[in-house]
């Protein structure tokens, strides 16, 4: 079959059904044929206005809401990075032969995500099928019956949009309990000796996506820490309970084990019998000033930077083991110790600072690389900050970070 060369322009042009592009802004940037001819508007009436401005509520109707559907579920896919599909929505619209006559006007809208290569979504593509016509056949058709079943049909879809708003303020308040309960369990941090600490938290964008990311600084004997991040799978108030046992008993656990890869060990143990903390990840560290090493072991997590003061970037991966539960057999988890010098940075991490739908890890990793020797003369402070801005996706990520970052 020879090469063909798409015009993705004309295709976009001459697709069937009501299509539009917004900005996260809900600006217009492009409109199809079939969407001009529809909603009556002309290329220089839409692309770049507001879309509240070309279209807002009949001013005449008091119970008018589709502004306010609309908006919500516009806002929902920006926030959430998933497609949204509306209930049938009465939505009148201006004539633009008559200004200041409203026709009425049915839709079923979806509304879909278009995303950059970094997970940012960048793009709306807004979808629109009309089905005025097909009501109006029908009512002439069959006169008065047609009205009652038009009348029932948009009863039935204001109710279940009513139920799915209500759905959603229920997941928003379970978001916010277990948020609460997250950061309840998290540990109060606080400077060790001499060495400067910076811990951040935050939550996934969305209601739906509270997750079980978790960090854990604990004082050992001697001139030495513990350091650790985990991520139990899972979303929702189960994974925040989950989060709070697994670090409770790894917090304890690091207290009397050997080193990092005893406490995995104990931990996956102890996994076994928590429902749900299967294939959670977890790595920890210890840091001991007085041999200037670093321990460290790690059950499936991305592997904790170490930034060294003449800008390489060390990515601790030589004791990795499998998550918790994730074997059926019990084997010692693997260990591994490296050197570091007065000024180095070590920073652990959860996926959520570094992952990105359609993109491979190992470029992933590289963009933190980047991004630490860009602010390695930085307080720990401040990394955390710019870590935040410069690898977390402007509309907020689709998961849970929790990041650590430890000036040694």
């Amino acid at each position: 079959m020879p090469d063909v060369v798409i015009d993705y322009a004309t295709v976009f042009r001459l697709l069937p059904g009501m299509v539009a592009l917004l900005t996260p802004d809900l600006v217009y940037l492009d409109a199809n044929e079939e969407f001009l001819h529809s909603s009556g508007r002309t290329r220089e009436q839409l692309i770049g206005r507001y879309l509240f401005d070309v279209f807002p509520d009949n001013p005449n109707d008091p119970g008018a809401n589709g502004i306010r559907n609309l908006a919500a579920s516009l806002r929902r896919v920006v926030e959430s990075g998933e497609r949204d599909a509306m209930a049938l929505q009465r939505y009148d619209v201006e004539s633009a032969e008559r200004p200041g006559e409203w026709e009425e006007r049915y839709w079923s809208p979806v509304n879909a995500p278009v995303f950059d290569s970094e997970g940012r979504v960048v793009l709306l593509v807004h979808r629109v099928e009309e089905v005025t016509e097909l009501i109006r056949a029908r009512s002439r058709r069959t006169g008065g019956r047609a009205q009652v079943l038009e009348a029932e049909l948009y009863t039935r879809a204001r109710e279940l949009q009513e139920l799915n708003e209500r759905l959603r303020e229920a997941h928003a308040r379970e978001r916010e309990v277990a948020l609460a309960l997250q950061n309840a369990m998290l540990p109060v941090t606080r400077p060790t000796g001499d060495t400067r600490i910076a811990v951040r938290y935050r939550p996934a964008a969305g209601s739906l996506n509270v997750c079980g990311d978790w960090y854990d600084l604990v004082d050992l004997s001697g001139d030495r820490i513990a350091v650790a991040v985990g991520d139990v799978v899972g979303h929702g108030l189960a994974a925040a309970g989950v989060m709070g046992q697994l670090r409770s008993a790894l917090s304890a656990t690091s207290r009397v084990a050997e080193g990092p890869a005893e406490a995995l060990e104990v931990l996956g143990l102890y996994a076994r019998s928590v429902e749900g903390a299967e294939n959670t990840t977890v790595v920890e560290t210890c840091i001991d000033w007085d041999s200037r090493t670093i321990t460290y072991s790690s059950a499936g997590h991305l592997p904790p930077a170490l930034v060294r003061r003449d800008g390489t970037v060390d990515f601790l991966d030589q004791a990795t083991d499998p998550p918790l539960g994730a074997r059926p057999e019990h084997l010692p988890r693997p260990q591994a110790t490296t050197g570091f010098v007065q000024g180095d940075t070590l920073v652990l991490y959860t996926d959520g600072l570094v992952e990105r739908r359609r993109e491979d890890i190992d470029a992933s990793l590289q963009r933190l690389a980047a991004a630490l020797v860009r602010h390695r003369g930085a307080d720990p402070e401040r990394i955390a900050d710019a870590l935040l801005v410069d690898l977390l996706p402007v509309g907020g990520a689709t998961d849970d970070t929790a990041l650590i970052v430890v000036r040694l």
